[in-house]
């Protein structure tokens, strides 16, 4: 591979967007990759998988090049070229990369690699929790499964099209898609490629959808007719998807506390052909208190840590402090005990998270059927779906049934 001076150049950008200002990596990545229009689809493909690459194994690189952050921008080179060094590639002679010790660096990937939290390139507090809340031999396999690419999954949007007929749309447009095993409506891609632009995506034939996401809403168990409430609804993947399985029969529900997500989640309905999703923004308590016992089915998407989903946010690694998953615990906690009192008699309730930990998980299920409110509830089934195992995001779902 040859390095071009200008996408090195971009790369290193964002790099330092994303490490020394916060800066979340997705965002920083697609605003770089407008800088040039110049750059094709290969271009634009160095750009984002290095920087996803540099990012995901930032700890990792940064003890081989010995530079600690804040990173200046001759630090942010040396990451790079420990990057190029470890995959082969041959480092051009330009002044930012030059001396490069490349015996050295491979020397000490090969010491490095027998640390953990080096190889698995995790902060120290991650790594202990790992191994409080999952034991030694489940975590080491699962945070790296998580320092995988994740795969593009799309799901087929039954209420446009069939898996079938979809796959052989996205062939004429060059995009090799494979069913995948015990997943209904799911297709990965042979090979990454920008979807987006496809004429199917803006039919509205599918949306992207990691298959573990795709698990959630069958979980749920809802049927055409009923009142659905999506407490947690977002930018509305699950509610699309609960749609599609309704056959746009019977209402949804879409609650979520940001305006700006549900705006998204309409726009995306109109392009999906789900007409039975109403969106309410959650502005105060009383959105919440006018539908107690009215919904046959609920779904609490719960916000959590996230870190069953590392694979495709590398950046999340770093964001993530002990404070947070304390607060979020709390709020988790609180979001079952309110939004639990919708379920109707009879009715079921599905509490899901992205989060591999039993402390968001079971933990938090098992304290709420304890509770008051809880006693009125009883354990159908729960699901954890672990990314070593799966090849998928990392998952959690619990089904209650309301006696």
């Amino acid at each position: 591979m040859r390095l071009h001076r200008n996408l090195v150049f971009a790369t290193i950008d964002t790099l330092m967007a994303i490490f020394n200002d916060n800066k979340y990596a997705d965002k920083e990545i697609a605003k770089a990759l407008k800088r040039d229009k110049r750059w094709g689809s290969r271009d634009r493909s160095f750009i984002a998988e290095t920087t996803y690459d540099i990012v995901r194994w930032k700890r990792l690189y940064a003890e081989i090049a010995e530079v600690k952050e804040p990173f200046s921008r001759p630090n942010t080179f040396r990451l790079f070229a420990v990057w190029a060094t470890l995959r082969g590639i041959q480092l051009p002679d330009w002044k930012q990369i030059e001396d490069t010790p490349t015996r050295r660096i491979k020397g000490r990937f090969d010491e490095l690699s027998q640390i953990r939290k080096f190889r698995e390139s995790i902060p120290d507090w991650l790594d202990e929790l790992g191994v409080k809340e999952l034991g030694e031999e489940i975590w080491t396999k699962e945070i790296s499964a998580l320092n995988q690419q994740a795969p593009v999954v799309l799901r087929t949007n039954t209420l446009q099209t069939d898996k079938q007929k979809l796959r052989r749309i996205l062939a004429e447009e060059n995009i090799e898609a494979t069913s995948v095993k015990g997943y209904d409506d799911a297709l990965e891609l042979v090979e990454r490629a920008n979807v987006f632009s496809t004429k199917a995506f803006k039919d509205g034939m599918f949306e992207v959808q990691d298959a573990s996401s795709q698990l959630v809403a069958d979980f749920l168990d809802v049927k055409p007719g009923m009142r659905v409430v999506d407490t947690c609804a977002g930018a509305g993947g699950k509610s699309l998807q609960l749609a599609a399985i309704m056959e746009n029969k019977g209402q949804i529900i879409a609650l979520d506390i940001y305006d700006n997500k549900l705006k998204e989640l309409k726009r995306r309905a109109k392009r999906a052909g789900a007409h039975n999703i109403e969106t309410r923004p959650i502005d105060s308590t009383k959105v919440i208190k006018k539908l107690y016992n009215s919904a046959d089915r609920v779904l609490i998407d719960a916000p959590c840590s996230g870190l069953g989903v590392l694979s495709r946010n590398p950046d999340a690694k770093w964001k993530l402090q002990p404070e947070f998953l304390d607060k979020i615990r709390k709020t988790q906690e609180e979001i079952l005990q309110q939004y639990s009192r919708i379920v109707k008699e009879n009715g079921k309730l599905v509490y899901a998270t992205c989060s591999i930990l039993p402390s968001e998980n079971q933990e938090q299920v098992k304290k709420f059927l304890n509770s008051e409110n809880g006693k009125n509830f009883r354990l159908v089934e729960e699901k954890s779906v672990f990314s070593h195992t799966s090849g998928y995001d990392g998952f959690y779902m619990a089904l209650l049934e309301k006696k």
